[in-house]
C-alpha cells in the first residue's frame, strides 16, 4: 500500500501563534525515515510504502511525534491498497512519465 500523510500540528495556550510547526513535521519525517520504509516528502505530503500493519504503526509514531510538541494535531491520509505490489511510489510515476515522452 501507498499511504499520503499531512500531518498539521496546531497550538492552544501557552504555544506562541507565530512559531512555525516546521521542527515538528521534521520530526515527525524523522520518524518515518527512520523506519526504513520507502518514502518521499515533498511541499503537501508524505508518502509511504509499506505494508498496512507497518504503514499505519509509522503513522501512528510520527503522529505521536507531533502531538509530543503541539496539544492539537490534524491528519490527512489518503491510501492506495493494492495487495501484491511493490515499488509503486516510483513505478507510478514512470507510467505517467513513459505517457508524457509519447507527445
Amino acid at each position: 500500500m501507498i499511504v499520503a500523510i499531512s500531518i498539521s500540528p496546531s497550538g492552544g495556550s501557552g504555544v506562541d501563534p507565530d512559531a512555525g510547526v516546521s521542527g515538528a513535521i521534521a520530526d515527525a519525517v524523522r520518524v518515518i525515515r527512520d523506519s526504513g520504509l520507502p518514502y518521499e516528502l515533498n511541499s503537501m505530503f508524505t508518502n509511504i510504502e509499506g505494508e498496512w500493519d507497518e504503514v499505519m504503526a509509522v503513522v501512528k509514531q510520527a503522529v505521536d511525534v507531533a502531538a509530543a510538541r503541539y496539544p492539537r494535531v490534524g491528519l490527512v491520509l489518503k491510501a492506495d491498497i493494492r495487495a501484491g505490489y511493490d515499488g509503486q511510489l516510483a513505478a507510478k510515476v514512470e507510467r505517467v512519465e513513459e505517457h508524457l515522452r509519447e507527445r
